[in-house]
Formats: structure tokens, sequence, C-alpha cells
């Protein structure tokens, strides 16, 4: 199989056409937007703040008028960065007491990820918008993908519905507590990188220098 024939097939697939204005932008004619939002240990609150929690969350599922999906993504961490660190502190410490101390802690977290799996947890809301809200046919994004007039058009519609529906969740979150963040362009292209690279990407080297989309709309023309 040819470059461009892997390049034309991995389009398809992805279906992005680009990211912009903090949003994906897809060959269907649909876009979304992607809020991150912090975790908080529901066990540990008091049985007066859960009931809160519960309420606000409640409110927040009832207050939707538009549908939402949340996305919980786990990562397993390479810490192997961490452990060279601890091993180059004990090392460079001229308090021998110290350095034996943090070489036993740094056995100590050495065998707890070799017993357990430790993931990091990462926590999205997407926000859709579709074509049809915009009251006209669907229109092929791919295709008119060399006409700019056109392709603003169209995202400059999408990014006015969907920041009217990101602004009503995030205030829904705020009466959480909940820290929460809608994704930048170069969060949005990382989010997406690690998502359809992650098996082939090390763990501590997550795309942290991506800035440039990962499959552009020409490569599939």
């Amino acid at each position: 199989m040819s470059a461009q024939k892997l390049r034309s097939t991995t389009q398809r697939f992805t279906e992005i056409v680009d990211v912009t204005d903090n949003m994906a932008v897809f060959s269907s004619g649909n876009a979304c937007l992607i809020i991150e939002v912090t975790a908080t240990n529901f066990a540990l609150l008091s049985k007066e703040e859960q009931d809160a929690k519960i309420f606000a969350y409640s409110s927040l599922l009832n207050s939707l008028s538009f549908s939402i999906q949340i996305f919980i993504r786990s990562k397993k961490i390479d810490i192997s960065s961490y452990l060279k660190l601890l091993d180059q502190e004990a090392r460079k410490t001229q308090n021998q007491a110290l350095g034996s101390r943090i070489r036993q802690y740094k056995d100590f977290v050495q065998e707890l990820v070799r017993v357990n799996t430790i993931l990091d947890k990462k926590f999205y809301i997407v926000i859709p918008y579709s074509f049809l809200e915009a009251g006209g046919p669907g229109t092929n994004l791919t295709s008119i993908s060399k006409n700019q007039a056109q392709k603003k058009t169209f995202a400059g519609s999408a990014k006015i519905m969907l920041d009217l529906k990101a602004k009503s969740i995030l205030s829904q979150l705020q009466r959480l507590n909940l820290f929460a963040k809608t994704l930048e362009k170069e969060e949005l292209t990382k989010v997406f990188y690690e998502i359809y690279n992650g098996d082939l990407v090390e763990t501590n080297q997550t795309a942290d220098n991506v800035k440039t989309l990962i499959v552009r709309a020409e490569d599939s023309l």
C-alpha cells in the first residue's frame, strides 16, 4: 500500500478536517468542543458535601437542552524518569541519612508500581455541534477543504453555538466546585494525537511538542 493510500485511509477513519478556534471540525459537517474537568475524591467528602455534589450534578444533567458525551481516559503512568531523578538526588546529597531515606522511598515507589498499575485519569465533557443546528443541509467539508470562505462560514456558526453551550456547562461545573477549562487548539491536538497514537508513543513523551494537526484534509484529496 502506498503512503498516499495509507494517509487517505487514516483521514477517512478519523474524519478530522481541522482543529481551529478551540474546536475540532469533522468532514461530516459536524464539530465539537472539549472541556477538561478536574477530578474530586468523592469518598473523602462528608455526607453533606456528597449530597450537595449529587444535587449539583443532577441539576447539571436536568439543565441540558443538548447532548453531551462524558469521556474518561485512563493512561498508564511511566515513572521511570521520576525514579531516575530520585537516584540522582540520593547520589548528589552530602547527607548520608537523607540519601538513605531517598533510596528507601525510591524502593517503596518501585515496588508499589510493580505490584499495582498506576493510572492517570483525565475527565472530559465533549460538546457536539451538528450541521442540522444551522438549519441547512449537511456539508461534506472534505470536498470543500480548499474553499476558505465556506470553511470560515461553517467554523463561525459552529463556534457561536459551541461557545454558548460551553458557557452553560462551565457555569454548572462551577456549582460543583470543579475546575474546568475549554481545551485550546494545541491541547485538543495533543488529546487526539494521544488517542490515535497512544500505543506508539512513550508515556513520558506524549506529544508535548505537537503543535500541528495530525491528519490534514489535503492528504486525502
